[in-house]
């Protein structure tokens, strides 16, 4: 990251990314921060349930990127997780990285991971739930930053895998 013509921020990652795709996205910055699913909500005035949190995930042995985009309010199960990736991942297990990890292989800090624009391909799945709401937010590079999309628009521009990971 940081090469000649290459995005240095997360917000300018974000940018590029967004501009690189069909389509009007507004970046909206805050004051305060959206770190948490809970604070982005209350500084846009929208449900919890509309926040589509990146959480970032890697693979036991090969240490693969995984993208998780989940509802606000859910709690990913991981091995509902691993069950989803078993073809992409077969015989591996999934983790929660470090903070070190998460910036060098997305580009971002943790509470600005934004769901596309990494440094590195992401194999990324969408928590179903979100498709239950026309517009959701999603983080736009920085800890308080987002912008507004639909679910489709989500599915789209991250190729993710739409499905059901939330802990019940």
């Amino acid at each position: 990251m940081g090469g000649p013509g290459e995005p240095k921020s997360g917000a300018e990652r974000l940018a590029a990314a967004l501009a690189a795709l069909e389509g009007e996205h507004r970046i909206v910055r805050f004051g305060e921060t959206t770190r948490t699913a809970a604070d982005a909500a209350a500084a846009i005035g929208c449900e919890v349930a509309q926040i589509a949190k990146s959480l970032v995930f890697k693979t036991s042995k090969s240490e693969r990127l995984v993208l998780v985009i989940a509802s606000g309010p859910n709690r990913v199960d991981e091995r509902r997780l691993a069950e989803v990736l078993a073809g992409e991942i077969a015989g591996e297990e999934i983790r929660r990285p470090d903070a070190d990890y998460v910036r060098a292989r997305t580009g971002y800090s943790i509470g600005g991971v934004a769901p596309i624009g990494h440094s590195e391909p992401p194999l990324t799945v969408i928590d179903a739930d979100l498709f239950r709401h026309e517009t959701i937010w999603a983080a736009a590079g920085t800890p308080n930053s987002v912008f507004a999309l639909t679910p489709a628009q989500l599915e789209e521009m991250t190729g993710g895998l739409r499905a059901d990971i939330a802990k019940r």
